[in-house]
């Protein structure tokens, strides 16, 4: 097994733990769990812990604090692979530079506020091929309020449907597509998820992962209104049709 060989010497210090266990159904996938943090003391702890739970053992974590005035940086240290700091907050140059140092071949983009259930990573690594281009998990809101059921029941459907390339805080694809397309356009602060889906899908499929799921924190919703972050989805998503978004901004929830 060369690839493993490869990995195992060359990056012997990135791998969480050595492997105990492989399935043999399972092929073995190096992933890269990318997470861009800006002031995210509070939600990170618990989502490097769900990552250290995992049953699935070729990969990395990689943190980049970008602009954070509290202690993201220090939560993270000790519970990642690689820690990055930059002075500035800028998710799309946290995200691209995390994935020109990232080692794996598969690049895992996740929120610091979204905890992966414990087999995310062996499903990904059985789910994902090479047929596709990029792809997300099964999205789940951080508590079973109704309301919140209702709107990740929808995010859900259109992206298991593929009538919305989109993302529920984990986002899939490969690392040489990724690097050969330039990565997020690091000027787009909404929609750019879908921006970067869009110029994958030359690539390849779209894929949906419904075995497990990515549990988000609801925090923008309790704070802005389940009402208005809807109605701003629509009004961003029909704006991306006929106009610029590259003068838009998310208002910053902590």
């Amino acid at each position: 097994m060369p690839l493993v060989a490869k990995w195992k010497k060359a990056a012997n210090q990135v791998i969480i733990r050595k492997p105990t266990r492989k399935a043999e159904s399972t092929p073995i996938r190096t992933i890269s769990v990318i997470i861009p943090a800006h002031n995210e003391e509070r939600y990170l702890r618990r989502t490097l812990d769900g990552l250290k739970r995992q049953d699935y053992d070729w990969f990395e974590i990689i943190v980049v604090a970008n602009g954070c005035t509290d202690c993201t940086a220090e939560v993270a240290k000790g519970r990642c692979n690689r820690l990055i700091t930059l002075s500035q907050k800028s998710l799309g140059v946290a995200r691209n530079l995390g994935a020109r140092l990232a080692k794996g071949e598969l690049l895992l983009f996740l929120d610091a506020d979204t905890i992966l259930e414990p087999r995310a990573l062996r499903s990904v690594a059985h789910e994902f091929s090479k047929t596709h281009s990029a792809g997300t998990l099964k999205g789940r809101p951080d508590t079973e309020r109704f309301k919140y059921r209702l709107v990740y029941g929808l995010k859900n459907f259109v992206h298991r449907f593929s009538l919305h390339r989109g993302s529920s805080g984990v986002i899939l694809c490969w690392k040489r597509q990724f690097i050969y397309i330039g990565g997020f356009d690091e000027g787009l602060e909404v929609r750019e998820n879908s921006e970067l889906m869009h110029r994958l899908k030359r690539f390849g499929k779209y894929k949906y992962i419904n075995e497990v799921s990515a549990v988000t924190s609801m925090r923008r919703y309790d704070q802005q209104g389940c009402r208005r972050v809807v109605w701003l989805w629509v009004k961003l998503w029909f704006r991306s049709m006929f106009g610029d978004l590259h003068n838009r901004h998310y208002e910053t929830v902590r």
